[in-house]
């Protein structure tokens, strides 16, 4: 397979299974969001997580690879790409669930920091909430059928990464940050 293919080079981009459309489309946007906040997880592990937390990553990386798919589909029923289901979502919850009863309650707010891996964590957290946004955009503006269940892994996906961050904290001995209001300046 070769990597490049000129086809791209004016501005346009093929779907799978489906037109050519401009580079800044809203679909492109969606699924281009999705693959960078894979490339942070990427960067997150790279970092250096616990095992556990990073076999979590891993498992999330290769289905939002498969969300990637779905959403450069325009059918993406008729190509059998919804992937994305009820048990991924429940499977989500449960590690939150799992995660929090090791974590010491939030009395606060925290900043996104600690050890690299947790703040690549809260990094891809950040872009994940972009890739919802960005699917939000493509459902609304194009009442694009995008699936419920996608939407609301990628809404959970980010609770969960903002878990992790604090989970990578306490297994290497970094306290949370807790964010101090400003004081007014006079």
């Amino acid at each position: 397979m070769k990597i490049y293919t000129r086809t791209g080079d004016a501005g346009s981009t093929g779907l799978f299974g489906g037109p050519r459309v401009s580079k800044d489309d809203d679909r492109i946007e969606a699924y281009g969001t999705v693959d960078e906040l894979n490339a942070v997880l990427g960067a997150a592990r790279g970092a250096g997580l616990g095992a556990e937390v990073d076999q979590q990553v891993a498992a999330i990386q290769h289905e939002l690879f498969a969300i990637g798919a779905e959403l450069a589909t325009p059918d993406p029923d008729q190509h059998h790409l919804r992937l994305i289901d009820a048990g991924s979502i429940a499977r989500l919850e449960q590690w939150i669930d799992e995660h929090e009863l090791r974590l010491p309650p939030l009395k606060q707010f925290i900043l996104p920091a600690g050890t690299a891996g947790s703040s690549q964590l809260h990094v891809a957290r950040s872009v994940c909430r972009r890739a919802e946004r960005r699917v939000v955009t493509l459902a609304r503006r194009h009442e694009s059928a995008v699936s419920e269940e996608l939407m609301t892994y990628l809404n959970r996906l980010s609770d969960l990464l903002f878990v992790l961050s604090r989970v990578e904290n306490l297994r290497s001995g970094v306290a949370d940050v807790a964010w101090k209001k400003p004081s007014p300046v006079s």
